[in-house]
């Protein structure tokens, strides 16, 4: 377990070439703060991000996230369509041990009931060692959306990494962990 004392470490990644260039405001990765911000009660700390849609760059980001800066967490938004461009879910499973497709499963089944172009998303979510990776869309309402759905079992799979105890905020999301 990790010491208590010390605040929770939790990456996040804005995957864009123009956010990275300066060209558009970063403002997917202020979403997934925001929302943190509001689900946690856990003292925690960002180690943030902003790269461009390059495959090798986003897995060395990814383990050095997970690996060397101790994140139990990190989430990704963008790089998740069907262009070219679009490496992301590559990316994370170059680097995880074990992929959890149930993630990228019911965030597409949660943005379907908003619009039809969800089928053309490819969120998924992996673990690399005590490290849960989950890849969002890069669209700030998709990314509250996907994280109201799956952030629930989020907290029970870093329990079950052996990670830090996360206490969520009940009025804000309900998390679940078995009794």
């Amino acid at each position: 377990m990790i010491n208590q004392q010390s605040p929770i470490r939790i990456g996040i990644i804005n995957v864009s070439d123009r956010a990275s260039a300066g060209i558009y405001e970063d403002i997917p990765g202020k979403a997934i703060v925001e929302t943190l911000n509001e689900y946690l009660l856990s003292p925690w700390e960002k180690v943030y991000a902003v790269i461009p849609d390059e495959q090798a760059l986003i897995a060395q980001t990814l383990i050095d996230m997970a690996d060397d800066q101790g994140c139990c967490l990190v989430i990704t938004s963008g790089g998740t369509g069907p262009s070219k461009r679009d490496v992301t879910p590559e990316a994370t499973e170059s680097v995880c041990n074990k992929m959890m497709p149930g993630f990228g499963e019911l965030m597409r089944a949660t943005s379907l009931a908003y619009v039809p172009t969800a089928i053309l998303s490819r969120q998924t979510a992996g673990i690399r060692n005590q490290t849960l990776i989950v890849n969002l869309p890069g669209k700030p309402r998709s990314i509250r959306q996907c994280l109201d759905a799956v952030f629930p079992a989020i907290p029970y799979c870093i329990d079950l990494l052996e990670g830090p105890f996360i206490d969520c905020n009940e009025d804000v999301i309900k998390v679940f962990r078995p009794k």
